[in-house]
């Protein structure tokens, strides 16, 4: 029953973050723990895992309030987001593991402004679509458990570093619709949206953290959190901006059916980017902003294989103002209601 709920509790701890609509949040991950079979991986073993997440964008915020005219309008922009992250982990011991991400993503982008813009010809339907996919920024990543897991069934903490290489195109470009001086339509091939790059062009290094403790029978208190630094300042391809992120989550799991491995979890989520960062210039353009998401979930838990569907839903979203050179500056961003998310892993 220890090793159940414990599993249980390390399956939610693991966390990929992605783009938030147009606040683009790269593809990120917190130190690994072991999401199957046993509370943890014993010296030599592999495991393997993958995360699906969906999403999909319109509602336009400027801070925390929403701009509902935008969609009553048809003027919303609408970011639909696909995104599988493939992870490998290696364990040196059963304290210290180094894990692999690979993020691969298709994003489609569809809106008014980035197209014909105030200049829509008559009777026309201005709305089009940009889209991007391939490979994102690589993330290699340690992961250290400071008590021996072998004596700590009630609770442990883990700490961990990681680097993020620029392995994504981070100057993705597609074809946009515009209107010359005489109203005649032609095509311009330039750089997508910052929300549906690839990469952000710059290395980045992490710190992360997560843990668990036990609270009550079949259940267990966990927690985890990264921020990502990013001392690049620009992209000087496209003019975007090289910004930190981090993403954050506390919760609980509870074992259901302990006799049939499933649990039950509920926590809070954080995730976003900074106006200004804290290594580094801020310039370039950039939608700062987070996001906090209540996150039910349901996890099932084999030998050597789990499985985890959660679907994080927002109850705050906030578009924070930009730095600029000469100040703060208010703008708006879009943000999904919620999005969905199943993780599945197996060790070998």
């Amino acid at each position: 029953m220890k090793k159940l709920i414990l599993s249980l509790a390390i399956i939610s701890a693991s966390m990929s973050v992605y783009s938030q609509g147009c606040i683009a949040v790269r593809s990120m991950s917190t130190a690994n723990g072991n999401p199957s079979g046993s509370a943890f991986m014993k010296a030599g073993e592999f495991q393997f895992s993958t995360n699906f997440r969906k999403l999909h964008s319109y509602k336009h915020f400027v801070g925390k309030v929403e701009q509902p005219h935008r969609v009553e309008q048809k003027t919303e922009v609408i970011n639909d987001s696909y995104n599988f992250d493939f992870g490998l982990t290696y364990a040196v011991s059963s304290r210290l593991s180094f894990t692999l991400n690979v993020p691969l993503s298709y994003n489609d982008r569809s809106s008014l402004y980035e197209h014909y813009g105030n200049g829509t010809p008559a009777g026309s339907n201005p709305r089009f679509h940009t889209q991007s996919q391939g490979v994102g920024d690589m993330r290699l990543s340690a992961s250290y458990w400071l008590i021996n897991p072998t004596t700590a069934p009630k609770g442990n903490i883990a700490i961990g570093v990681g680097i993020k290489a620029p392995t994504g195109n981070a100057n993705v470009q597609d074809e946009f619709h515009r209107l010359d001086k005489d109203k005649k339509e032609y095509i311009q091939i330039k750089a997508v949206d910052q929300s549906m790059q690839l990469g952000d062009s710059g290395w980045g290094q992490s710190i992360e953290m997560q843990g668990y403790l036990s609270a009550f029978k079949k259940a267990q208190l966990y927690f985890n959190g990264f921020y990502l630094f990013s001392p690049k300042e620009l992209n000087k391809a496209t003019g975007f901006s090289v910004p930190d992120q981090f993403g954050a989550r506390v919760g609980m799991t509870y074992a259901l059916f302990p006799k049939k491995n499933i649990a039950v979890s509920l926590g809070g989520r954080l995730e976003g980017l900074p106006a200004v960062d804290a290594i580094g210039g801020s310039l370039g353009a950039r939608r700062p902003g987070y996001i906090v998401s209540v996150e039910p979930g349901i996890i099932w838990s084999g030998h050597k294989s789990s499985f985890l569907v959660a679907v994080p839903y927002a109850v705050v979203r906030d578009r924070i103002p930009t730095w600029t050179v000469t100040g703060f500056r208010e703008g708006d961003a879009a943000f999904a209601d919620y999005f969905i998310s199943a993780t599945y892993a197996y060790r070998f």
